[in-house]
């Protein structure tokens, strides 16, 4: 049975880079992608923080990441993640296997209204893609990131959501094994699912109305004009920080849509362009963390835990986050 042991010179190596708590190494089963031990998450994240991960795998296709989950150890953590778009890793890094998909897991085909694309695929290619046929999916144009985050987050905009359109996601289970969910089995709701612990998710379908495909074009156009427009799309950040305080339905889908908008109670909080270290509170739009050049996870995490704060104390509104923030402090 692969398990986990500590190694002297792997203590040394966490102490060089100052982690609090010790990298682990793990015995690991033989595969056909890269392994890569210690891995730097901070070059893997949109914000450019993060610790190391224990070991980074990058498997070579779908039966060598089904391969891999079945042989490796069940009590060596795994963490799936995408381009890390909405993700902040925390300065001691993530003591577990990151599992990263790349080429072999970004095809994108249509077929008809359906549009079936791997989870490393991103969501802007798969919106281009699908406009190119003449299938409206158009709402992914402007979400940041791939696939497998934006469904395993039910992300949207502009009156759409993931829930609105996805037809089935193909995981691999923590076991190895191929499995296909529907929304309701993910229990898609706002900003979140219910996928099964440690399960990657390799694969989604999606359908779309047909359209016009010059039309599609024009659309897509529009919505990142207006994104460019009232987002701080030149800087360093990772998308909407937190969720907008009603959400909407408890089904997740787009049908009963709130007004109350995390960016004005912040606004009214008065912490538009609020700073901690080199982590700073958008002054384009103040529901966005900005990395401005030096900040640490803990900056950025910081912050935004003051400003949940002091959001609390003006308006009694408890802001939750919608970047995910995993691993561990410096």
């Amino acid at each position: 049975m692969f398990g986990r042991r500590l190694d002297p010179l792997h203590l040394l190596f966490f102490r060089v880079l100052g982690c609090s708590t010790p990298l682990m190494t793990f015995d690991l089963p033989p595969v056909r992608g890269r392994l890569t031990h210690g891995k730097l998450l901070s070059e893997l994240t949109w914000l450019r923080v993060g610790g190391p991960a224990d070991v980074l795998f990058q498997p070579a296709d779908l039966s060598d990441l089904q391969d891999f989950l079945a042989a490796v150890a069940p009590d060596v953590p795994v963490f799936p993640i995408g381009v890390g778009s909405n993700l902040i890793v925390r300065d001691g890094g993530l003591r577990a296997v990151v599992i990263r998909l790349g080429r072999g897991f970004n095809g994108i085909t249509v077929e008809g209204a359906r549009v079936t694309a791997g989870a490393a695929a991103l969501d802007a290619h798969v919106a281009r893609r699908a406009a190119e046929a003449g299938v409206d999916l158009t709402f992914l144009r402007t979400i940041p990131g791939s696939v497998g985050g934006a469904v395993t987050m039910n992300a949207g905009c502009y009156g759409a959501y993931v829930a609105d359109h996805l037809i089935r996601a193909r995981i691999v289970t923590r076991q190895g094994d191929l499995l296909d969910l529907t929304p309701d089995e993910l229990n898609l709701q706002y900003r979140q699912s219910n996928l099964p612990e440690g399960a990657v998710l390799v694969e989604a379908v999606f359908e779309g109305a047909m359209g016009d495909p010059q039309l599609l074009q024009e659309r897509m156009q529009m919505q990142l004009k207006k994104r460019d427009e009232t987002q701080p799309t030149k800087d360093r950040t990772a998308g909407s920080t937190f969720r907008n305080p009603a959400g909407f339905s408890s089904t997740g889908r787009s049908d009963d849509v709130h007004d109350l908008k995390a960016w004005k109670v912040i606004d009214e909080a008065g912490l538009r362009g609020a700073t901690r270290g080199g982590a700073q509170m958008s002054p384009k739009h103040s529901n966005f963390l900005v990395n401005t050049g030096d900040a640490t996870a803990a900056d950025l995490e910081g912050l935004g835990e003051e400003v949940r704060e002091k959001v609390l104390q003006h308006s009694g509104i408890e802001l939750q986050w919608e970047i995910m923030r995993v691993g561990e402090p410096r």
